[in-house]
């Protein structure tokens, strides 16, 4: 990173600063949590234990539930290369959206007497949820665990995994708090006291401009946990769009269809063919173990300078350092997608992006809704189940959520970020890399596209030759029905040539005709 004159390493490198601690990680099962759980139990080895809070599955007790989570892939360089770390983890049966998380009285006491660090990282992260879900699960859900964490006798830092774009109003966004939109307890209560009928009736009013619930109440969570600052160490981490891995656990390794992965598979099955977006604004992507190596990074920095009756706010953010922009990055995604395509796919993979919104939802209308409607029609008259139209209301409604972060640019200021960052040893620089100016995005979108096919779509690289056959057809015939669309249109013209020229003539007689009788009766005037 681009760096003034360095400024003093940190007392303790990150290794020592974690050895002995005792960690509570909520969120620990998501494709965040999972990558945080697995960096520090790999480059942290001399922390004391990991207590993880997970929900409970019917039928299966919980070394059951340990041995699960601890077979997930992330683990699988742990496994192979110091299998005791994983013995640190303790599993913690609960649940974010019940009074007290759910957790017995005997856990409880022991959280209590035990842990020293908190990374709440569990969010609902929909963007289309109802509000009172969503205060429940991300303003409730934390109140909780602070609760939680005010009864820790030896705690030295709680970090809020939140997002930068909670404060979707500033343009810049820097690292302090910002007003909440509301009182976070009175929202809360509000959503107790009143059905979610009539909450989703006033919903628009709360919300007033910011774009979706997810955003709203992740605002109103940093108020109340930066409310916490004269009880607890807190600290508050802003990473911004998260996607695939760059270096660990896995280089490409995704899980979920949120946000970029959902419009990469659906632009790689063909129906995601046009979407609004200015390709000159910055994306914000940022691999999720750069990011979660700044969550860390912003852990051991709140254990280092201690209570201090402050929040440390961090946007994990990656700056002027080799940004990408909207359409650099989707432009780099198809390349690689014609590279490694899907194996399934309903049409050849085409379209582009739109920067007129007027535009775009011609081509909403021609590419995505017109096709839909004429294969559903087909499916009728074959007597078999329509579904394209179904599909195509699912996508337009997840554009119009995203297309509202990718027609509007933000700066995130990162000065504390790059600042502790700074403060590192070349050893921890190196092993908690958060330097971008090394990432090399074409070969880092071909991993994420290999990723996706893996991980979320179950495509094996086995399959990529059965794929790319599956594309040249589909090029064939997308290349033959636009051949045909434009010799229907030439047969067309051709056939009805007398009518348009007569008619285009009967207009242009017209338009002449009534021009030299306005001439006239002005000279006669």
């Amino acid at each position: 990173m681009d760096q003034p004159s360095p400024p003093p390493t940190m007392r303790r490198s990150i290794p020592d600063t974690y050895a002995g601690r005792t960690l509570f990680i909520t969120g620990a099962t998501g494709f965040m949590g999972k990558v945080l759980v697995e960096k520090l139990l790999r480059d942290c080895p001399e922390l004391k234990c990991i207590y993880l809070l997970i929900r409970t599955k019917r039928g299966v007790d919980a070394a059951q539930r340990k041995d699960e989570y601890l077979k997930h892939l992330v683990f699988d360089r742990i496994r192979e290369t110091n299998r005791a770390q994983l013995d640190k983890i303790r599993l913690v049966r609960g649940d974010i959206l019940e009074d007290d998380l759910d957790i017995a009285n005997g856990d409880q006491a022991e959280l209590a007497e035990n842990v020293e660090v908190v990374f709440h990282c569990a969010a609902n992260v929909r963007f289309d949820q109802e509000l009172k879900q969503a205060v429940n699960y991300n303003l409730n859900g934390t109140l909780r665990v602070l609760r939680l964490a005010e009864r820790m006798k030896r705690l030295v830092a709680f970090v809020h995994v939140s997002t930068a774009f909670c404060q979707c109003n500033e343009a810049v966004v820097e690292e302090r708090a910002y007003p909440a939109p509301h009182s976070p307890l009175g929202i809360s209560k509000l959503a107790d006291l009143v059905d979610s009928k009539v909450l989703d009736l006033v919903t628009p009013s709360l919300l007033n401009n910011l774009p979706n619930t997810y955003a709203y109440t992740k605002a109103l969570t940093e108020d109340l946990v930066n409310g916490f600052r004269d009880r607890l160490p807190v600290a508050i981490a802003r990473p911004t769009v998260v996607i695939a891995a760059w270096r660990e656990p896995i280089p490409g390794w995704i899980e979920g269809t949120h946000g970029p992965t959902g419009l990469m598979i659906g632009g790689g099955r063909g129906v995601i063919r046009t979407m609004h977006c200015n390709p000159e604004y910055d994306s914000g992507l940022m691999p999720v173990d750069v990011t979660m190596n700044g969550v860390i990074i912003l852990g051991a920095e709140r254990m280092n300078t201690g209570f201090q009756q402050n929040t440390l706010f961090c946007n994990i953010a990656s700056g002027n350092v080799n940004p990408i922009t909207w359409g650099d990055a989707l432009e780099a995604g198809r390349k690689k997608l014609y590279d490694n395509p899907l194996c399934f796919s309903l049409w050849y993979p085409d379209g582009s992006i739109k920067s007129n919104y007027l535009y775009h939802m011609l081509c909403v209308v021609l590419f995505h809704y017109l096709p839909a409607y004429l294969i559903d029609f087909l499916l009728i008259i074959l007597r078999r189940k329509p579904f394209m139209i179904k599909i195509q209301k699912k996508i337009s409604q997840g554009l119009n959520v995203l297309q509202y972060y990718t027609t509007k640019q933000w700066v995130f200021n990162n000065d504390r970020m790059c600042a502790m960052y700074g403060r590192l040893s070349e050893k921890d620089r190196q092993t908690f890399f958060f330097d971008m100016s090394g990432l090399d995005w074409p070969s880092y979108f071909r991993d994420y596209i290999l990723g996706v096919r893996q991980y979320v779509l179950k495509e094996p690289p086995a399959t990529l030759p059965k794929a790319r056959r599956l594309l040249r057809k589909l090029y064939i015939m997308d290349k033959l029905v636009q051949a045909a669309i434009y010799a229907l249109i030439l047969w067309l013209v051709w056939s009805y040539w007398d009518v348009v020229i007569g008619s285009i003539q009967f207009v242009l007689d017209s338009s002449v005709d009534g021009v030299r009788k306005a001439f006239v009766r002005g000279t006669r005037a």
